[in-house]
């Protein structure tokens, strides 16, 4: 068994709250990068008129489908890479990412093929109709011939937090988030000889700046870390027990994903009965949300390599640590993020509107669900730290409980007896009772008598 160099078992060996901290810190403007993507995009757009932003809504759910599979994937990698990180086995590590990467590779090709070639039949039962067809087709085929960029720097990322070094995963999603918002203006308008490309040159330029994060996550991986190259094992049957180990993982982490977009279509629809004006509330308040969550996000990003690389340590104490410092975390942070919203929600309402129903509505949304985005980061928490305990169909089935046995029946509830109010009533008594279940799911799995003999079975597995 080759030794990693030492640098990479850094979250082994640094004091618990100091690695976490300090892995969260450099990710806080990454996670704004991340999330800036997207906004910068359809702002772009939105510059050509409403048929090409209408475009651009039509593939937000087929565009999710690829996320909610590279993410499930790099869920897999991260994990898998983190405990043989944690155990030193180098030659190990070398494999699952090599392989990761070609497995993400191959994924990402069937579902760009298949996408390709299923384009017009795919939006018009989505609802496109015969004048935005066409401009969806322009941006789609140019998002699926760079499809694979687009999952790459998901994997990639992960695997850099997993050897400690969440700077330059930050710094590559700062990268491609400023050439982004550079090619877009270019591409899409025309510029210093540019031809203007209108929502193709959207979908170019993001593909462009994506394949530039990639060429530097692969530099790194491969001349830096020593995690990318060449292996043992591909005519022994070695790939197809990696992408096995890997989809062990993957496979809940994106279903858990799915059910996030699912659950917000059921929601919205719940709330399209009260009329536009509530619906539009809601949207403003989500994206309200989205950013007071960059913050944990980015300690959350951390959790689980922290975790499977100290499982792969047997260092259960420092588990144990971390779920007791980012709980608290999430706690005060949300406390202090609820009395802000809760004292300024009507001047964040006027921001997004003027309309006095849906400013009125936003204030009841952000007032009543905020106080259970403590508990709400306490599950997402609790999540991650399943997956690195090497437990993923566990923390499917949390999700499960949330979206499916707790919110949809406690927002339909909420709505029928109690209109608007219910429904974010619904999902505040969702946030607080699933935080309260995921903790005791992690302390009762970090107490069972069986948790080293887990650690065991991993070990055999892998090795």
């Amino acid at each position: 068994m080759t030794l990693l160099p030492t640098p990479l078992s850094a979250l082994v060996h640094k004091g618990v709250r100091r690695t976490l901290f300090g892995m969260a810190f450099p990710m806080l403007a990454g996670t704004f990068a991340m999330n800036a993507y997207n906004l910068t995009d359809t702002w772009f757009v939105s510059r050509l008129g409403t048929l090409p932003l209408a475009a651009m809504g039509f593939t937000f759910p087929v565009v999710m489908l690829l996320t909610c599979v590279a993410g499930g994937l790099g869920t897999g990698i991260t994990t898998l890479v983190s405990h043989a990180i944690g155990r030193h086995a180098h030659e190990e590590a070398k494999r699952i990412v090599t392989h990761g990467f070609a497995l993400t590779m191959a994924v990402s090709l069937l579902i760009s093929i298949a996408g390709y070639f299923s384009i017009d039949g795919v939006f018009i039962r989505l609802g496109a109709d015969a004048e935005v067809l066409p401009l969806v087709g322009d941006y789609m085929r140019i998002w699926y011939f760079g499809a694979v960029t687009m999952a790459m720097p998901m994997i990639g990322n992960g695997i850099l937090i997993s050897t400690g070094d969440s700077k330059s995963a930050s710094l590559l999603m700062i990268l491609g988030m400023a050439l982004n918002v550079i090619l877009d203006p270019i591409m899409i308008f025309g510029c210093w000889g540019v031809p203007a490309m209108g929502i193709r040159g959207a979908a170019l330029a993001t593909v462009l700046s994506q394949s530039v994060s990639v060429a530097g996550l692969f530099y790194l991986l491969y001349r830096k870390y020593h995690l990318l190259g060449a292996v043992q094992g591909w005519a022994q049957g070695h790939f197809l027990a990696t992408a096995r180990q890997i989809l062990g993982f993957g496979i809940p982490a994106i279903l858990s994903m799915i059910l996030m977009p699912v659950s917000a279509a059921v929601i919205t629809r719940l709330l399209g009965s009260f009329g536009n004006e509530v619906v539009a509330a809601a949207g403003a308040a989500a994206r309200i949300e989205m950013f007071a969550f960059v913050v944990p996000m980015a300690l959350g990003i951390s959790l689980t390599p922290f975790i499977s690389q100290n499982f792969g340590a047997n260092r259960l104490d420092r588990i144990r640590e971390a779920m007791t410092v980012s709980t608290r975390f999430a706690l005060i942070y949300g406390a202090g993020i609820a009395v802000l919203f809760f004292v300024g929600a009507r001047w964040l309402a006027g921001l997004f509107s003027t309309d006095p129903q849906v400013v009125d509505t936003l204030v009841d949304y952000v007032r009543i669900i905020s106080f259970g985005y403590g508990m709400m980061e306490v599950h997402r928490y609790c999540g991650f730290a399943l997956t690195g305990l090497h437990k993923p169909v566990q923390t499917t089935l949390l999700n499960v409980i949330r979206v499916l046995v707790l919110l949809i029946p406690l927002s339909w509830l909420g709505a029928r007896w109690y209109g608007v109010q219910g429904v974010f009533a619904g999902r505040l008594l969702t946030d607080l009772t699933v935080g309260s279940i995921g903790l005791a799911w992690v302390r009762w799995t970090l107490r069972a008598p069986v948790a080293v003999g887990n650690l065991d079975s991993v070990l055999n597995k892998t090795s």
